[in-house]
């Protein structure tokens, strides 16, 4: 089974806050611009713009917003030219972390990341020097509504799953990529809101540490996440 991280669950709520806030909205029109870019503007054969689209939608991001966003990245519409960027590093007490960015100046976003590491006690370092550490993995998030882990193996014994983790009534399911649908489709069928269904890297093992570390590494995460260029950051603090 796959390790069950504390930090995504965290990062999942504040992602809710922030969406009614808005402040989320700028976010999601950068991930919808490059996946229309890459994979076209039809969400029905992308299925990352699928998958993103959905997310802003459940954020209740405007049509209109969504819309100008693909015609951007279909080159319908101008705009700017993001890339994809990924950086690794260490937070406190030697927590592995990727940051997944998209970008328009790859020269400041590199200088932002180094200073927010070195500002903060963590180490930015060379490219694969974490990411063998994380694997894609599908994860669903659902409100567990009173219902126990074992509750959700029953419902889903039938499928390819790899863990399933309930904590703070919010169940999140980690499966193979290539079954995301399949198990969201299920679980929606069984009557759950599903809060989020997207592929994620996951770490392959996640390390625990005492409160007040553990509080010194999301403190880091939530620092970093505030950076204007990033979009997704995972770790493998359990």
């Amino acid at each position: 089974m796959s390790g069950h991280s504390k930090w995504a669950n965290i990062k999942h709520r504040k992602a809710a806050q922030d969406a009614k806030k808005g402040k989320i909205f700028t976010r999601f029109g950068k991930e919808i611009t490059i996946a229309a870019k890459h994979g076209g503007g039809d969400i029905n054969s992308n299925f990352r713009l699928r998958t993103i689209v959905d997310k802003a939608r459940a954020a209740n991001m405007p049509a209109e917003n969504i819309s100008r966003a693909i015609k951007r990245g279909t080159g319908e519409l101008p705009g700017v030219n993001y890339e994809e960027q990924t950086y690794e590093g260490y937070a406190p007490e030697g927590v592995a972390v990727l940051v997944e960015c998209l970008t328009d100046n790859k020269n400041r976003t590199v200088a932002d990341m180094r200073h927010a590491f070195s500002a903060n006690n963590g180490t930015l370092a060379e490219a694969g020097a974490v990411s063998w550490m994380f694997e894609k993995r599908g994860v669903i998030r659902v409100p567990a509504n009173g219902k126990s882990e074992d509750d959700f193996i029953e419902l889903l014994i039938d499928y390819d799953i790899d863990d399933i983790d309930v904590s703070d009534n919010l169940a999140s399911i980690t499966v193979q990529p290539k079954q995301l649908e399949v198990v969201k489709k299920v679980l929606l069928d069984a009557g759950y809101t599903v809060e989020a269904a997207e592929v994620e890297k996951v770490a392959k093992n996640t390390i625990s540490l005492s409160p007040e570390k553990e509080e010194k590494v999301i403190a880091f995460l939530e620092h970093i996440e505030e950076l204007d260029d990033v979009q997704n950051i995972y770790s493998n603090l359990a």
